[in-house]
């Protein structure tokens, strides 16, 4: 466990010192140090709870990489998701909605806060549009797959790998929910959430597109004996992937604080634990020792992309979708763990010891 929660648990405590420091400086009194802590640690834990799955399903993606490659998602990676996600995203969607430059946002962000969150609340809309399809997109791929032969929820799961032999069939979905919520819109906004969807949609399949094609290259390069383990298809899914599942934890943190330096380090320790609790799935091979585990986590990203989506109509807690998500994950690992007890019982005679082969 040290080696894979280490890098995470520094972090936490540089992220810590920085925000005693910053409490310290901008408040002068203990107890605004110490309220400022307490705000920086749930919105970190509020981080972590809503990206469990995201954890699970970066895994599934990473465990297909290079060594290589997984030190690049755990190092550079880190980089984009915390400082390019929790910093840079928000203060990018003042500056273009404000129309002001980066300096005067920064400023804003730093002195008036209150604006600075009004703005980017005023946004979601379009955020929503945005990575509610891209979610929705990741967790419908892997349901309508007509290879895939382990089935959770066989009821569902098995009518939806048949419906995979109609092209394109999750993505009409996709567009019909994208239009239903749209209807409940006013003009305006029903424009900016179309178009965020549709291009939330365009990223998935453009993102899936170079993955398609660095495979193709990198196959071609196995059949010419050349040894080949890239990942760079799958580094740029994971951190697109990544940035979708960020939108909610920016956008709910407002309702802990609006203070731009306490929101980014909060989510970043958050975004960090995330990245050590990928790392740890793929080196200990849980996903093959819990086959469910999969399953649950998609689903759970299949009702995080709707949620999303009906946030631009209808206001939904942060609260409400990490309970889902966890409850989703949590039934699939109980469920995979009464699978492997009940594969382990019929292996074995009344006796207790095991039955020979057949």
């Amino acid at each position: 466990m040290k080696r894979y929660y280490s890098f995470a648990l520094i972090f936490t405590l540089i992220c810590l010192g920085l925000a005693g420091w910053y409490g310290w400086s901008s408040t002068g009194t203990l107890s605004g140090t110490a309220s400022l802590l307490w705000i920086v640690f749930v919105l970190s834990i509020l981080e972590i709870s809503l990206s469990f799955d995201n954890a699970v399903v970066n895994a599934s993606v990473l465990k297909e990489m290079s060594d290589v490659w997984q030190k690049r998602f755990l190092t550079w990676g880190i980089a984009f998701a915390v400082f390019g996600m929790r910093v840079v995203f928000p203060l990018a969607i003042v500056a273009i909605a404000a129309g002001i430059g980066p300096i005067e946002t920064i400023n804003l962000s730093l002195n008036q806060p209150a604006e600075y969150e009004r703005i980017v609340s005023s946004a979601h809309v379009g955020i929503a549009g945005f990575g509610g399809a891209f979610l929705a997109m990741v967790g419908l791929k892997f349901f309508f797959d007509l290879d895939k032969d382990i089935h959770w929820i066989g009821v569902v799961e098995e009518k939806l790998s048949r419906f995979a032999a109609l092209p394109a069939a999750e993505i009409a979905i996709l567009l019909l929910v994208l239009w239903g919520i749209s209807g409940l819109l006013e003009p305006d906004e029903a424009l900016t959430f179309l178009i965020a969807g549709i291009l939330g949609l365009v990223t998935f399949i453009a993102v899936e597109g170079i993955n398609a094609i660095l495979e193709l290259r990198e196959e071609a390069a196995r059949l010419q004996g050349a040894v080949v383990r890239s990942g760079l298809g799958g580094f740029l899914y994971l951190n697109v992937l990544d940035a979708s599942f960020s939108f909610d934890g920016v956008i709910g943190a407002f309702a802990l604080s609006n203070n731009m330096v306490v929101i980014a380090l909060g989510l970043s320790i958050g975004a960090m634990f995330v990245r050590s609790m990928t790392i740890h799935l793929v080196k200990q091979g849980t996903l093959a020792q819990y086959r469910f585990l999969e399953h649950g986590a998609f689903w759970a990203i299949i009702v995080l992309g709707g949620i999303m989506l009906a946030s631009a109509k209808f206001h939904i807690p942060e609260t409400i979708t990490g309970l889902i998500g966890a409850a989703l994950i949590g039934l699939s690992l109980w469920w995979s763990i009464r699978h492997n007890r009940n594969g382990a019982n019929a292996g074995l005679n009344t006796d207790g010891a095991e039955q020979p082969d057949a």
